[in-house]
C-alpha cells in the first residue's frame, strides 16, 4: 500500500462510513485511484457458467450500487465486477445511520435496505459500460412491492442486454421478509419466472443465485435442489451474517447485515457444504470474509471456482485486488496447479 493510500484511507476513517463511503467513489470518478486493467495469466484465466474471467477475483455487489464507476473499476484489477442491487423503482433505503464499521474486528454492519437509483438509471450507465470488461448486477426487489418475486424478472428484462450475468439477490437481511423466497416452493417460483425473463432476452447470459450464511443443513439441500431443477448457472455463497459470533467493536449490537473478517468460516462452510451437495454440478462463488491471497485460495480449495470481496476494501484499500490476485497465482504454482480449476475443491473436506 503506497503512503498515498495510507493517507487517503486514515482520512476516510475520520468521517462517518457512509460519507466516506461516496467519497470513494468520488475518487474513482477522478481518476484519483490508480489502475492498469485485469490481471492476468495462464495459470489464473478461468470459465465459469460460460463467462471466461482473466482472474477468478472479483468485486461484490453493494460497493458501486448505481452503476457510477464501472470504467475505474474495471481497471483495478478484478477479474469481473458486480454493481447493485437494482430495483425496478427508485428506493432511499433505510433510515441513516445505517453502515457501520467495526475496526477491531476488520469488519462492517449495513442494514441499507436496497438504496439504488432504480433500473431505468442503472440501465442507462450500464448501456456505456466498458465493453472489454465482465460486468453483471444485482437484482433485487422493491420494499413496498406487491410482487417481490416478479421484481427481479423485470429488472433483469430491462438491464439484460447490457450485462455478462445478474444475481438474483434473496439474502439480503435487510429488507423485511426478503430471506422467506429462500424457502424452497417460493424460491422455485421466482427462479422460474427470472429463467423465464433470461431466455426471453436476445442474449441470454447466465443467472446466479446469491444466499445467506445462516441456513440450516436442509435448507441448504433445499436451495441445491431448486438451482439445480431450475437450471441455475452458478450460485453466491455467501451474503451477509445476522450471527455476532465472538465480535469485541463497540458497534457490534447494530441491526444488519455482518461482513469482513469474522464472516470468513462461517461463510467458507456453508461454500463446503455447499460444493458437496451439488457434487461439483453448479459452479460456485465464494464470497465472505476475504482479504488475503490465502482467504482466497481457501475459498477455491473449499469449493469455489471464483471468489468475490468487497469489506477487506474499507480497510486496505484498492491495492488489495491486485495483491490478492497476484498472491494467489504463486499459491498456486506452489502446490502445482496449473489453473485455478485444478484446485476447485481439493481442500473441501477440511471444511466439513
Amino acid at each position: 500500500m503506497s503512503l498515498l493510500e495510507q493517507a487517503g484511507l486514515a482520512l476516510l476513517h475520520r468521517v462517518d462510513p457512509e460519507v466516506a463511503h461516496g467519497l470513494s467513489i468520488r475518487a474513482l470518478k477522478m481518476g484519483l485511484v490508480p489502475g492498469s486493467g485485469a490481471i492476468t495469466s495462464p495459470r489464473l484465466r478461468c470459465r465459469i457458467a460460460g463467462l471466461d474471467l482473466p482472474n477468478p477475483v472479483g468485486l461484490a455487489a453493494g460497493y458501486d450500487k448505481n452503476a457510477e464507476v464501472l470504467a475505474p473499476l474495471s481497471r483495478a484489477g478484478f477479474g469481473f465486477v458486480e454493481v447493485g442491487a437494482a430495483t425496478p423503482r427508485p428506493q432511499p433505503g433505510n433510515p441513516k445511520p445505517r453502515l457501520f464499521r467495526l475496526t477491531g474486528d476488520r469488519a462492517a454492519i449495513n442494514r441499507f435496505g436496497f438504496n439504488n437509483e432504480g433500473m431505468e438509471a442503472i440501465a442507462a450507465r450500464l448501456a456505456e459500460r466498458p465493453k472489454e470488461a465482465v460486468i453483471g448486477l444485482n437484482l433485487g426487489a422493491n420494499k413496498d412491492s406487491e410482487d417481490r418475486a416478479g421484481d427481479f424478472a423485470r429488472v433483469l428484462t430491462h438491464c439484460g442486454a447490457h450485462l455478462d450475468f445478474a444475481t438474483v439477490n434473496v439474502s439480503s437481511p435487510n429488507t423485511e421478509k426478503l430471506r422467506d423466497l429462500q424457502g424452497k416452493a417460493a424460491l422455485s417460483a421466482l427462479l422460474t419466472g427470472v429463467m423465464a425473463a433470461r431466455d426471453a432476452l436476445v442474449r441470454p447470459i447466465p443467472v446466479f443465485l446469491k444466499i445467506a450464511p445462516d441456513l440450516s443443513e436442509g435448507e441448504l439441500a433445499d436451495i441445491a435442489d431448486v438451482a439445480r431443477d431450475t437450471g441455475v448457472d452458478a450460485i453466491i455463497a455467501t451474503n451477509t451474517t445476522l450471527s455476532r459470533d465472538g465480535l469485541t467493536s463497540p458497534q457490534r449490537g447494530e441491526a444488519g447485515g455482518l461482513s469482513g473478517v469474522p464472516l470468513f468460516e462461517k461463510s467458507t462452510q456453508v461454500l463446503a457444504r455447499l460444493s458437496a451437495l451439488t457434487g461439483g454440478e453448479i459452479p460456485l462463488i465464494g464470497v465472505g470474509g476475504i482479504a488475503s491471497p490465502e482467504d482466497a485460495y481457501a475459498k477455491i480449495r473449499a469449493g469455489a471456482s471464483a471468489v468475490q470481496l468487497y469489506t477487506a476494501l474499507v480497510y486496505q484499500g484498492m491495492s488489495l485486488v491486485p495483491r490478492i490476485v497476484t498472491g494467489l497465482e504463486t499459491l498456486l504454482a506452489r502446490d502445482g496447479f496449473a489453473t485455478v480449476a485444478e484446485a476447485v475443491g481439493t481442500k473441501r473436506e477440511d471444511w466439513l
